[in-house]
């Protein structure tokens, strides 16, 4: 009876000890799981893939590569906010080709744009596009693209002001923003008659709305090269006085300076990450963009676009305390002379194309984008620098600029 008694206990603690272990195998069984998921939900949500070990990826240096069988990361119909000018579908261009062209790293595997993802990836945050309307040109594709994931009544869009704009995702609370700004520094346009003086060395009166953001993304250079009738000022104001004999490469340098030490003072690198995106190429020249609808392939082609200004800019970034994130789309963007709008844009409410007093080259916008189009690509290289494990600073510019 007694060796009955101790048998069963001892199958009593093996069964016990058997159930312990299958619990235990389990527990693990289910964190290995939960592990894997998280791992290919990363990989889902896009990290950049590095192709060797030899390279160093440098997301803007790669080839443009036709998918025709890939849809564009939305419709333009889906955001009923864009604008005339980039609405190039709706004004009539009949080619479709311009869409589906993917920039391509050389070294490494740059992630798709995904309107969810990236929402994940803001949550909570605000985002500034300061600049000009190529600025202007990147926040329609941004906010479209995160507009055209979620209902319509989760978000919150407002484009009536020509100075600012904004697309909020409520349940996400991310607040993407534009900030009308073309010189970055304060231009003082007074009552008709009276002299339009660009301040050098005061900033534009929106940057007290631009303290606090999470990302910051800037550009300034196109209104500087204005000429004619389309120069925006009659003098600068420098140093306490008004003067127009002042070089063009050095009012923007101090412009510039202006700029960057508002940033080394207001920004707060713990909380905010910034950028600058370099100078957006124009294809007026030779015979500009009418008719082209097929991308540069040329690979030594430039159109050397202000190159005086460009280096300002870099020499500026590399100088700064706050590091600093270059996007360089200027040479990719260079050979995308079919992704302009041309005369498939309106201009106070008429189609350019309608338009039979002149020949079209004439009058061809070759300086903004269509939407969708090439600015989704920058918005994409913007996704792409914020995930990098490696963020690019002032002290490895050098690897990003060409």
């Amino acid at each position: 009876m007694e060796t009955s008694s101790k048998i069963s206990q001892i199958w009593m603690l093996c069964a016990c000890g058997s159930f312990i272990s299958c619990f235990i195998f389990l527990i693990c069984l289910k964190h290995n799981e939960a592990g894997y998921f998280k791992a290919r939900s990363g990989e889902d949500e896009g990290n950049i893939i590095q192709k060797n070990s030899k390279n160093k990826c440098n997301i803007f240096e790669g080839r443009w590569v036709y998918k025709p069988k890939e849809s564009p990361y939305y419709e333009a119909q889906q955001c009923p906010f864009l604008s005339e000018q980039v609405s190039c579908q709706k004004n009539g261009r009949p080619d479709f080709d311009y869409q589906n062209w993917s920039w391509e790293a050389h070294h490494c595997v740059i992630p798709s744009l995904n309107g969810i993802y990236m929402l994940e990836r803001l949550r909570g945050k605000r985002v500034i596009i300061v600049g000009d309307s190529l600025n202007r040109n990147q926040w329609e594709s941004l906010a479209c693209l995160l507009y055209s994931t979620i209902p319509p009544s989760r978000a919150h869009v407002d484009v009536r002001s020509g100075s600012y704009k904004v697309f909020k995702a409520k349940d996400y609370n991310v607040t993407v923003e534009f900030y009308w700004s073309p010189f970055l520094v304060q231009f003082k346009s007074n009552k008709p008659g009276a002299p339009k003086v660009l301040r050098l060395e005061k900033l534009d009166p929106s940057s007290r709305l631009w303290q606090g953001a999470d990302i910051m993304v800037f550009n300034t250079g196109h209104w500087w090269v204005h000429i004619g009738k389309l120069k925006a000022w009659d003098f600068f104001e420098y140093e306490g006085r008004l003067v127009n004999e002042l070089k063009l490469e050095s009012a923007f340098e101090v412009a510039m300076r202006t700029w960057a030490d508002w940033i080394d003072q207001n920004v707060n690198l713990n909380k905010t990450t910034v950028f600058f995106r370099s100078i957006s190429p124009e294809h007026k020249a030779q015979n500009g963009c009418y008719n082209k609808t097929q991308l540069i392939t040329d690979k030594s082609h430039a159109t050397h676009f202000s190159e005086s200004l460009t280096e300002i800019v870099e020499r500026t970034l590399s100088q700064m305390r706050i590091p600093v994130r270059y996007l360089n789309i200027t040479e990719l963007s260079e050979h995308r002379v079919d992704a302009h709008p041309s005369v498939y844009a309106k201009k106070k409410g008429k189609e350019l194309v309608k338009r039979k007093l002149k020949p079209p080259e004439s009058f061809a916008d070759c300086s903004h984008w269509c939407l969708p189009g090439l600015p989704d690509t920058w918005n994409r290289l913007l996704y792409a620098s914020l995930v990098l494990d490696h963020p690019t600073d002032s002290h490895s510019l050098s690897h990003l600029v060409s």
